[in-house]
């Protein structure tokens, strides 16, 4: 079964994106916020994380350039998914480590696209 880490402050949309994640078949992790999803990604990698961009302690920018420099066995695949919809916003992103960028709100539809795109669906 693939492993899915969704890192967001909302508890509604890491509820909202487990829905998704589960009917799927992915088996699902939460974090809160940048500093958690890190350790747990030093702990056990997931094969995918879901990343928020604005987070309390830790961002989502700062958890993929802490992520480069990580102890972990094997870099997940990594879908940033914000508000934040502007050009430069996405080659930020991307030049942060970033896979793959997904607008809020999202549906099953957009997400499951998305997991192709970056191959682990």
């Amino acid at each position: 079964m693939k492993t899915c880490l969704v890192v967001d402050d909302s508890k509604v949309v890491r509820k909202v994106a487990r829905h998704i994640l589960e009917r799927l078949d992915f088996s699902v992790r939460e974090a809160a916020d940048g500093q958690e999803a890190l350790a747990e990604c030093q702990d056990m990698p997931p094969d995918v994380v879901l990343l928020d961009w604005n987070m309390p302690v830790m961002s989502g920018i700062d958890f993929l350039r802490a992520l480069r420099f990580a102890n972990i066995a094997r870099r997940p695949k990594i879908v940033l998914c914000t508000t934040e919809n502007g050009i430069g916003h996405i080659r930020v992103a991307i030049d942060a480590g970033a896979d793959e960028y997904m607008m809020k709100p999202f549906d099953r539809e957009t997400l499951e696209s998305k997991l192709q795109i970056v191959g682990v669906a």
